[in-house]
């Protein structure tokens, strides 16, 4: 039985949401070891993937401190980026201890560089796979920061090792990647079982079947919008996270991951309000959900995820202003009425899981 290291990192959701359906078909095809390391909770983690898995909870990157989920918090990260690569020879020789002592026969990253430098380091092949990789995002917020250059060298140099960096579609271009291995969407929707049927949703949620269900789901990033403020709108229902412990009012329900799991509630409505995110982008697109968006200014991937999203799916984007007043009935129930493109084929899941599988088996055929 092979054993499988994965690092699934914990900036938001939509990282477990691009391995878990990897990690599911891959466990259905084979005998499988699996060792899981993330700052997302067990928890977190068993609501998406199906194998029995055995988990390390630490989170070995941060990827960017956030203000909420559309500003980055640049000076706070700074400080923590340089005190993360301080000493980063250290890291990286702890890390391949911990590596060797696991002897895993493939470490699998998304996208902390350090088990991929660690897994260089000890000898263990090791793979890449995510939409985006943090050394593209940190040239560009700080390529001309006078500490920066060794920093985004060392989060090049653990990429680059890498066996093969499986670049997912929709994703940036990583054109500074000669090890990437392009493949196509990944969603939990392509094959999986029936989630559950809307009346159950409405049932256990107490949501009037008759109206349309907005879904708000912001990618696991602290983001509350000021629904209460928002006036009511005829025919819709607004589903909030449960944590915004928003007051009661009759045309708001709020839903609660562990009372219903995201998978399951998704593909049950008839709307989405996003931010641009691999996992709800693509997730929605590929139930044929239509999807109005906040503006997320200045973060490197958004271009690449709103192109594709407009392609597949009927979108559209709201300036700060409606997001925050809500005032975006129209823009709603032209989504709703329009014509919806043919959804897309979330074939990057059978993809990844033959380069992966290569990679488990010892085949030097996945690098270039």
């Amino acid at each position: 039985m092979k054993h499988l290291f994965v690092d699934i990192s914990s900036h938001g959701l939509g990282h477990l949401a691009q391995t878990a359906p990897v990690l599911n078909a891959l466990a259905a095809s084979r005998p499988l070891r699996l060792t899981l390391r993330s700052g997302l909770t067990q928890a977190q983690l068993a609501r998406r993937i199906r194998h029995p898995f055995a988990h390390v909870h630490e989170a070995t990157d941060f990827g960017f401190v956030m203000h909420d989920a559309l500003s980055v918090d640049l000076e706070t990260s700074a400080v923590r980026y340089q005190a993360a690569y301080a000493d980063w020879s250290g890291r990286v020789r702890n890390e391949a201890a911990a590596l060797q002592r696991l002897s895993p026969d493939l470490v699998l990253s998304n996208i902390s560089p350090l088990p991929l430098a660690g897994a260089h380091a000890a000898g263990i092949p090791a793979m890449a796979m995510c939409s985006l990789n943090w050394a593209e995002l940190f040239a560009h917020y700080y390529a001309s920061a006078t500490w920066a250059a060794p920093i985004h060298a060392a989060m090049q140099a653990a990429y680059a090792g890498a066996a093969a960096f499986l670049r997912l579609t929709p994703g940036m271009d990583m054109h500074d990647l000669r090890n990437t291995r392009s493949v196509g969407p990944v969603s939990a929707y392509a094959g999986a079982a029936s989630a559950l049927p809307r009346a159950e949703v409405a049932r256990q949620l107490g949501l009037p079947p008759e109206k349309r269900w907005l879904l708000l789901a912001l990618g696991g990033i602290a983001h509350r919008l000021p629904v209460e403020r928002w006036p009511e709108m005829p025919g819709i229902q607004l589903l909030v996270p449960a944590d915004w412990q928003v007051a009661t009012r009759a045309d708001i329900t709020a839903y609660h991951d562990a009372q219903i799991p995201f998978a399951d509630l998704l593909p049950a409505v008839d709307i989405v309000l996003s931010k641009p995110g691999y996992g709800t982008f693509v997730e929605a697109a590929c139930c044929g959900l239509p999807v109005l968006y906040l503006q997320r200014n200045d973060w490197p991937e958004a271009a690449s995820l709103e192109t594709w999203l407009h392609r597949h799916t009927r979108a559209a984007v709201l300036p700060p202003a409606a997001g925050l007043g809500g005032d975006f009935l129209p823009a709603l129930e032209a989504l709703l009425t329009g014509p919806a493109p043919p959804r897309p084929q979330a074939d990057g899941i059978a993809q990844a899981l033959h380069l992966i599988n290569e990679g488990l088996d010892g085949s030097a055929s996945i690098k270039r």
